[in-house]
């Protein structure tokens, strides 16, 4: 019998192959009391297991191929960042000797404090972070337990060409079952943002997230088919199905090879129209994907990077070499740096020192509120954005503006530290460009006013979605609901995109939606021009573009935005990528 389930597509292709069900065995902690004479022993077992899970992610991080993409060692950076910060290596390592409790729980009571201010994160790529401490924390747990190491951390092949059954994956995993020869991989949890999502669509892994119970429907070694683009997931499937998706697979993977010839294509419509296409870059290692991938320029340069995993935040000077890395590796095209946005909720950080409780963070002292209540660490950053300005072509972006206060205060600060820089005698770009993220409804429905006082703006569809339909986009009970062809959200990128038109404004979009190839051709026909995306999806979209005659659209397509009914919009959309839906 046919069984068919349904999870949110995060990596796109298709694979066939027999399932392997990953049970990761959560570790059971325990508190006890150790005697005093006890402690240093405890200790000592703590820092060799700490010591251990570094060997391990090193020995991980050596699997990696040599050409894979710049994001796979970031993720594994990024954990051993964490075994190295204090507040897993030396926190509980106090605990220890201050309560005379058992290392695994000393563990445990840090692993809790950090999750909670993870928690309360209000941006969705960040929350998501708290995975990471998760998995970080499990590995140590898993080595004081002295248990064996699971089976996509064995090397003899066991996992080639199989279909990963799990409730959640770790970056780590991913690497390892990649380098295994995986298929795809199906878990229970995740979102969209998590590291491992982002890392299988970089790795080129079908994968599918959110298929609640899973494990309870699907039998090891049991034949499945995934469909990493719908979220589909097949067992068994007729002799005619498997056919079918076969033929599927050698088509999409003939369309991948396809696109490396529209690298060094200008970026135009059948018509004639002249379209730039940026890519998104969160990384300095993201520069050469991004250079790979024959970019006009960097449309969002996220900076949260330097401020995270770690106790104060960037001094000038490190900023400055970050920044100036950055614009010299782009050969003088265009850099977008978005200035830090970061939540009063990221007290783990080099954000802000800890304060009360925040009862919605997501609508609290987040991105340019937080800047502007911390003048002296904003003033750091935009100094250090003006001088690396005179090593190449810079534009500075604001995030989530509201009001035309905020606007003002963030100007005049920039304007105060261009005096300052004039004083002490340093270059910098006199004419640089400033900027504004579009992404609540509110900045959305006055974009003509905030047209008028910024060189350009740019639409962030992940928030301006989430806010608009107040939904928690990684909320695995609410994500269904997260709807980019919702009329309200349309509506408010047409308003936006209208009001750069009105004002000879330029209006770009940097969120998933820009990267997404089937939102590309309604984007276009909105007026649309300037497109910022993940690298990676930056040939496909450069490809749909190309090939779309603006002339052609379907006559009604901008009635999509006056549809109600999710079903008729979606028969639009397919009919506005008709001509160029090849699989």
């Amino acid at each position: 019998m046919t069984l068919e389930l349904q999870g949110i597509g995060v990596s796109r292709g298709i694979a066939i192959g027999r399932a392997h069900i990953l049970f990761h065995n959560q570790p059971d902690v325990k508190e006890y009391l150790i005697k005093e004479e006890d402690i240093d022993a405890e200790v000592k077992r703590l820092k060799k297991a700490t010591k251990t899970a570094r060997k391990q992610l090193k020995e991980i991080k050596k699997q990696i191929p040599g050409n894979a993409p710049t994001d796979v060692s970031s993720f594994i950076d990024t954990h051993l960042l964490m075994l190295s910060d204090s507040s897993l290596s030396k926190i509980p390592v106090e605990m220890i000797r201050s309560r005379r409790c058992n290392a695994e729980w000393a563990l445990q009571l840090q692993r809790d404090a950090l999750i909670n201010v993870f928690d309360e994160m209000d941006d969705p790529y960040l929350r998501t972070r708290r995975d990471d401490v998760d998995h970080v924390v499990n590995r140590i747990h898993r080595l004081l337990a002295d248990e064996r190491p699971a089976d996509h951390e064995m090397t003899d092949g066991r996992l080639k060409g199989r279909i990963i059954i799990a409730e959640d994956l770790t970056p780590a995993d991913t690497v390892l079952m990649q380098h295994q020869g995986i298929a795809a991989f199906v878990t229970e949890h995740g979102g969209a943002t998590s590291h491992t999502t982002i890392l299988a669509r970089s790795l080129g892994i079908p994968a599918i997230v959110g298929v609640e119970s899973v494990r309870r429907y699907i039998q090891d070694n049991e034949p499945l088919i995934i469909d990493g683009e719908t979220g589909t997931l097949i067992a068994g499937a007729d002799q005619t199905t498997i056919a079918e998706y076969q033929q599927h697979r050698v088509d999409f993977q003939q369309h991948i090879a396809s696109l490396s010839r529209y690298k060094s294509q200008p970026t135009k419509t059948k018509d004639g129209k002249i379209i730039t296409l940026l890519a998104n870059a969160e990384l300095p290692k993201d520069i050469s994907t991004i250079s790979h991938a024959g970019a006009e320029g960097i449309g969002l340069y996220r900076t949260e990077f330097l401020y995270m995993n770690r106790a104060t935040p960037p001094e000038e000077e490190e900023q400055l070499a970050a920044y100036r890395d950055v614009v010299e590796s782009m050969n003088n095209t265009p850099v977008t740096i978005r200035t830090f946005d970061l939540g009063a909720d990221k007290t783990v950080d080099g954000g802000r020192n800890m304060g009360p409780t925040v009862t919605n963070p997501a609508l609290g002292l987040r991105a340019i509120r937080l800047c502007l209540n911390q003048p002296n660490m904003f003033r750091i950053q935009l100094r250090a954005i003006l001088r690396a300005s005179a090593y190449g072509k810079i534009k500075i972006m604001f995030p989530m503006i509201s009001t035309q206060q905020e606007l003002t205060q963030a100007h005049r600060l920039l304007h105060q530290c261009k005096l300052e820089l004039d004083k002490e005698g340093l270059e910098y770009d006199r004419h640089i460009e400033t900027g504004m993220m579009i992404e609540i409804p509110a900045s959305a429905v006055c974009a003509e006013m905030f047209a008028q006082q910024v060189d350009f703006l740019s639409i962030g569809t992940n928030d301006l979605i989430q806010y608009t339909l107040a939904i928690d986009r990684i909320d695995d009970h609410v994500n269904y609901l997260y709807d980019p062809l919702h009329p309200a959200v349309l509506r408010l990128i047409h308003v936006t995109l209208e009001a750069g038109k009105k004002q000879n404004t330029p209006v770009s979009m940097c969120g998933e939606m820009a990267g997404d190839p089937r939102y590309t051709r309604l984007l276009l026909a909105m007026g649309l021009d300037h497109f910022s995306t993940h690298p990676n999806a930056l040939l496909e979209i450069k490809q749909i573009i190309n090939e779309t005659d603006l002339n052609q659209l379907p006559h009604n397509t901008l009635q999509i935005m006056n549809m109600s009914n999710p079903y008729e919009a979606e028969v639009l959309l397919a009919q506005i990528n008709a001509p160029v839906h090849k699989h």
